[in-house]
C-alpha cells in the first residue's frame, strides 16, 4: 500500500491483517459492549419531551412578548437564542475538523458527540433563514442598513457589500459550506462504523484541510453580516476572531454537559475516563483565556485608536443597563470559569465540569445579549433596555429547547463513539501526564 505513507502514522504503520486483528479485538472488548456505547430511545425520550415542551413554551412566550413590547424586542430575543445555538454547533464543527487534521488519537472517543452537535448546523441555518426572511420583508429590523435610503455617504460607500442580494447569497454560501462539512464528516464517521473502511479516516482528514480554512472564512463573515452588521457604521478588525472564540468556548461547555449526562445514564463507562474529561476541561480553560484575551484586545485597540466608527459600540454600552451587563459578562465569561477551571480537580469530575459548562453557556448567552439587545434601542426615543428580560429568557429557552431536542435525537441515532476508527485503541488507553 504505497499510498499509506500519506496517511496518519497510526494507519500507515499497520497492514490490512493487523488492522483486521485490531477490529476483532475491539469487537470483543468489554468496554465496547452495545449497552455501553449506544443510547436506547427510551433512555432519552423523557428528556427530549421536556426540552421540546420547554422550547414550545419559550417560543410562545416570545410571541407574546412581541405584543407586549413590540416586534423588535421579541425578534432580538429570538436572534439571541439562534446565535447562541449556532455558535455552539460552529465551534463543534471546528473541533471535528481540528481533531482530524491533527490526527488527535486521544479525541476519538469524544469526537462522535462533537459530530452530533455540529450536525445540527442545518437546523441552525433554518432558524437563521427565518431571520434573513424577516429582515428582508420588514426592510431591516435589526439590520437597519436595509432601510437606509440612498444619500447616506457611508452607506453608499458600503453598498457594494451591504445590499440585499449579496447578503442573501452570502448566507446561502455559509449554510451550504457548514451543512456540507457537518453532515459529511458525521456521515463518513458513521459509515465507517458499519464498513470498517479505515481509508474513510483519510478522506475525513483530507476534507478537514480545506474545510477548516473555509470554515474560518465563513465564520468571520457570518459574524460580520449578522452581528457586526447590525450597525453598518461600526467595524472591528478583531470581530471575526471574537465570534470564533465564543463558538469554541460554548461548544466545549455543551460537550461537558453531554458527557456528564451520558455517564449518569451508565453509558461510556471506561470509554470516557477522567483522562478524556481532563483534556476536555483543558480546552474549556484554553478558550476561556482566549476569549478574554480577544475581548480585551478588541476593547484596547478600539480605545487606543479612538475612531468614532469603532468607539460608538462601547460608548453606547457604557450607559445603563448595558454597563452593568458588561461587568456581569466579564465576571461570568472570564473570571469565574478561569478560576474554576485552573485546577485539575473539576476537569476530572464530570458532574462538576458539567456545572461549569452550564455557567459558561449562560455566559455565552449573556455575550450574545450584550451584542444584540442594545441594537433594539439604538436610535429609538422609547427605549426598552432590559425591561423585556423575560422575553430574552423565553427566546433563549425556546430556541435552545428545540435545539436540545434534536441533539438528543442525534445522540440516540448512532453509536456514542466511532466504533471502527483506527485510532480508537489508542484513545481507550489515553493517559494524561500533566
Amino acid at each position: 500500500m504505497t499510498h499509506a505513507t500519506t496517511h496518519s502514522k497510526a494507519d500507515a504503520a499497520i497492514d490490512d491483517n493487523t488492522y483486521q486483528a485490531m477490529l476483532d479485538r475491539l469487537e470483543t472488548e468489554p468496554l465496547m459492549a452495545a449497552e455501553n456505547i449506544t443510547l436506547a430511545p427510551s433512555d432519552s425520550a423523557g428528556l427530549g419531551r421536556v426540552l421540546l415542551g420547554a422550547g414550545a413554551v419559550g417560543l410562545a412566550l416570545t410571541v407574546v412578548g412581541g405584543f407586549v413590547f413590540g416586534f423588535r424586542p421579541a425578534f432580538a430575543a429570538y436572534e439571541i437564542g439562534v446565535f447562541t445555538a449556532t455558535a455552539m454547533s460552529v465551534g463543534a464543527l471546528f473541533f471535528v475538523l481540528l481533531f482530524h487534521i491533527t490526527n488527535a488519537a486521544w479525541s476519538t472517543t469524544i469526537r462522535r458527540q462533537f459530530e452530533n452537535v455540529a450536525s445540527l448546523l442545518p437546523l441552525c441555518m433554518a432558524m437563521v433563514a427565518v431571520i434573513v426572511i424577516a429582515e428582508v420583508v420588514t426592510g431591516g429590523t435589526l439590520l437597519r442598513w436595509m432601510g437606509i435610503k440612498p444619500g447616506d455617504h457611508l452607506m453608499d460607500h458600503k453598498a457594494g457589500y451591504l445590499n440585499t442580494t449579496f447578503f442573501i447569497a452570502r448566507f446561502v454560501i455559509y449554510a451550504g459550506i457548514w451543512s456540507f462539512l457537518a453532515l459529511r464528516m458525521r456521515g463518513w464517521s458513521t459509515e465507517q462504523d458499519k464498513s470498517g473502511d479505515r481509508w474513510l479516516s483519510r478522506r475525513m482528514r483530507f476534507n478537514s484541510g480545506w474545510g477548516i480554512l473555509a470554515m474560518a472564512l465563513t465564520t468571520a463573515f457570518f459574524s460580520f453580516d449578522f452581528l457586526m452588521g447590525m450597525d453598518f457604521r461600526f467595524y472591528s478588525t478583531m470581530w471575526g476572531v471574537y465570534f470564533f472564540a465564543a463558538c469554541a468556548f460554548s461548544s466545549t461547555a455543551l460537550l461537558a454537559i453531554v458527557f456528564a449526562w451520558l455517564l449518569s445514564k451508565g453509558k461510556l463507562q471506561g470509554v470516557i475516563t477522567p483522562e478524556h474529561t481532563h483534556d476536555l476541561g483543558k480546552l474549556m480553560f484554553a478558550f476561556t483565556v482566549f476569549w478574554g484575551y480577544i475581548a480585551f484586545g478588541q476593547y484596547f485597540l478600539i480605545w487606543y485608536g479612538n475612531i468614532p466608527e469603532e468607539t460608538m459600540f462601547f460608548i453606547f454600552r457604557r450607559t445603563e443597563p448595558w454597563m452593568l451587563l458588561g461587568k456581569v459578562l466579564i465576571v461570568m465569561h472570564f473570571l469565574l470559569p478561569f478560576f474554576l477551571l485552573i485546577s485539575r480537580v473539576p476537569k476530572r469530575n464530570p458532574p462538576l465540569l458539567a456545572a461549569i459548562g452550564v455557567l459558561m453557556i449562560l455566559a455565552h448567552a449573556i455575550d450574545m445579549t450584550y451584542i444584540v439587545q442594545p441594537m433594539v434601542d439604538a436610535g429609538e426615543t422609547d427605549t426598552v433596555g432590559l425591561a423585556s428580560w423575560w422575553v430574552i429568557l423565553s427566546g433563549l429557552v425556546g430556541v435552545l429547547g428545540v435545539y436540545g431536542f434534536f441533539l438528543i435525537r442525534r445522540i440516540a441515532s448512532c453509536p456514542l463513539v466511532p466504533t471502527k476508527d483506527p485510532r480508537l485503541v489508542t484513545a481507550l488507553e489515553h493517559k494524561n501526564y500533566v
